[in-house]
């Protein structure tokens, strides 16, 4: 399980303690982004060993510049590791105020509708029907220590912007978004079942068919052909291209995604 000493980890911990059944390897990613960051380490180490749990943390040195997702990127790609290593289950202490600011931060970014289908993947995340308040509640009921992350404070990052702007909605307001949440990720799952039936296994595919059926599929469609490696933004650009390029021309859409063209149909080049 992933602990970064904030209450939300913390609190999510002792439930997790408190079942027999659930075996448990606490986790700690150090960024090395903030001066006080090592004593988040230092606490995360000592409640595990309060617990009695094995304890894996790491350290990396990204400066104070380092982008929200350059430090998100690297602390998954250690915690997915050490999952992997394991064989478990990656948990993470992901609520339902989270799920708001992200459904926020994708609108603003104009992710589109999968914006709304935030955090679905294979991330254990128990602490979604649960508010802030409430899990702040239970740690006070139940005398749980905890250490504040310092950067929350800072305008610097997008999410604490946002997070002040999401703060004042009521818990049922709350509870009618994620039910909307919920919705939105059932719908995503049959609009990727309809796209894995309409893309072929390639890598040759119809310009016809991507030029006579409506954008909106077309991007969907070539989204599921490439992997999910290209943005929104790209999907269209590579789509135009599709429709406008010469045969033997050669577009490179981002992403490592190179298309190449005839006359009818194009290949889809996947750099690793």
């Amino acid at each position: 399980m992933a602990v970064s000493g904030g209450v939300d980890s913390v609190v999510l911990l002792d439930m997790l303690v408190k079942k027999s059944d659930v075996e448990l390897v606490v986790v700690h990613f150090d960024h090395g982004i903030r001066p006080d960051s090592a004593q988040d380490a230092e606490f995360v180490a000592e409640l595990a060993k309060r617990y009695g749990l094995p304890f894996e943390t790491k350290r990396e040195e990204l400066d104070s510049g380092s982008s929200e997702e350059l430090a998100r990127d690297r602390r998954y790609e250690f915690l997915r590791g050490v999952a992997k290593k394991h064989s478990a289950k990656l948990v993470t202490a992901h609520h339902a105020d989270d799920v708001v600011e992200t459904i926020a931060i994708n609108l603003l970014r104009g992710t589109g509708w999968r914006g709304l289908a935030v955090l679905d993947s294979d991330v254990v995340r128990p602490l979604t029907d649960m508010t802030k308040s409430e899990i702040i509640g239970y740690a006070q009921k139940n005398k749980l220590d905890w250490h504040e992350d310092s950067t929350n404070a800072s305008d610097y990052y997008l999410r604490n912007r946002i997070r002040k702007q999401t703060i004042g909605l009521d818990d049922d307001t709350k509870r009618q978004l994620l039910a909307l949440w919920v919705t939105q990720k059932s719908l995503k799952k049959q609009i990727d079942d309809e796209v894995a039936q309409l893309a072929s296994n390639g890598p040759d595919y119809s310009r016809y068919f991507f030029t006579h059926i409506d954008n909106t599929t077309s991007v969907e469609v070539l989204r599921g052909v490439v992997g999910g490696r290209l943005t929104r933004p790209q999907l269209i650009k590579a789509l135009h291209a599709i429709k406008t390029s010469l045969p033997s021309k050669t577009f490179q859409a981002g992403g490592g995604v190179n298309l190449r063209f005839t006359s009818r149909n194009f290949r889809v080049e996947l750099i690793k």
